[in-house]
């Protein structure tokens, strides 16, 4: 994660969905793939399935936005400057709370250190395609079987969940699945949970004549 080249355009999921599709089919050299995406990672996954790639049977989207809702909008602490491991390590908890785990004793050592990786690796710090409404757009354009899974209890939607559901609705997936107890990132939080419903997912069968 953070490692890649940089395209010279302006830094979206937009702008770096082409560069992952096409990475993607030079690993796979022709062989038929399923396409997994998380938040951001799944605007980039709902743009390149609208590209129609050959190859491509299912894409499962997970806590994904760019359906037109704004949710809260929570104050972070800054890990700039900080350079005493325990005040950092505390920082970095704050933040898992505020944004991405729903209990409070999600936030383990493992959660810690993964934020602490990731976190100051991301270069994406503009994002604007998932303030939009762009998703139900792409969704026109998909010719693989979708599906979606999204948190009760994330903070983007917590509060409006009923338009959650009347957005994913104009999706047309194949099936969404609402996980209870859990954050936005709730793969981590109901990790088991999630690995039965993603197994589920990506074992059903195809419709006929889809790619």
């Amino acid at each position: 994660f953070g490692d890649s080249d940089l395209p010279a355009d302006n830094l979206d999921a937009d702008t770096l969905a082409p560069f992952v599709l096409r990475g993607a089919l030079e690993l796979l050299r022709g062989e038929r793939f399923d396409l997994v995406g998380f938040s951001f990672g799944g605007l980039v996954s709902a743009l390149i399935a609208a590209q129609a790639p050959a190859g491509l049977d299912r894409l499962v989207l997970v806590s994904v936005a760019g359906m037109g809702l704004l949710g809260e909008h929570p104050v972070l602490k800054t890990m700039r400057g900080v350079t005493d491991p325990e005040e950092l390590r505390e920082v970095l908890r704050f933040n898992l709370n505020a944004l991405m785990l729903h209990d409070p004793s999600s936030s383990d050592d493992l959660a810690i250190a993964v934020q602490g990786k990731s976190a100051p690796r991301d270069r994406v710090k503009n994002r604007k395609l998932v303030l939009t409404n762009i998703l139900p757009k792409l969704a026109a354009q998909w010719r693989c079987a979708a599906y979606g899974i999204w948190a009760r209890q994330d903070m983007l939607y917590r509060h409006q969940f009923d338009k959650l559901i009347e957005r994913v609705d104009q999706l047309g997936l194949r099936e969404r699945v609402f996980l209870d107890n859990a954050g936005h990132w709730l793969q981590y939080e109901r990790s088991d949970e999630f690995d039965r419903v993603l197994a589920r997912l990506l074992d059903a069968p195809l419709i006929d004549g889809m790619e």
